[in-house]
């Protein structure tokens, strides 16, 4: 039963991770002014493609903050960190992007995926940055 030693923390850490996800994906489809579930689900490939690369941007440094963080209140802290992060990527999206939103809506793959990469590079840099 040695094997399962590591089982509390492994719960712990998943668990918190699951959380800051679950508060990512609320905070960007509050933060949007479009609705990119409904987008989705109305088959707007361009909505797909920049939640996915949103989130993608977002697990990549909270992963690498889940693997280097000393507790669970260091990963909180580098957890929100990468948020805060993502966050500043949609906003720089949009100042790049004129109509950024109205263009989403309207399936503009171009925005999109320019979105989508802004997202996962500045995640990959933050992760890389994360190391202890």
């Amino acid at each position: 039963m040695s094997y399962l030693q590591g089982l509390p923390a492994f719960a712990g850490y998943f668990a918190v991770g699951l959380g800051f996800l679950a508060l990512f994906l609320v905070l960007y489809l509050h933060l949007t002014p479009h609705r990119e579930l409904q987008l989705i689900r109305d088959g707007n490939l361009a909505a797909s493609t920049v939640l996915s690369g949103a989130l993608v941007g977002f697990c990549l440094p909270l992963a690498s903050a889940m693997a280097h963080s000393v507790s669970l209140q260091d990963l909180a802290v580098w957890g929100g960190v990468a948020l805060l992060a993502q966050v500043a990527v949609y906003g720089f999206a949009r100042l790049l992007l004129p109509g950024y939103p109205a263009r989403i809506e309207r399936g503009e793959q171009a925005a999109a995926v320019l979105s989508a990469t802004l997202h996962v590079g500045v995640g990959l840099l933050n992760a890389a940055s994360m190391v202890v």
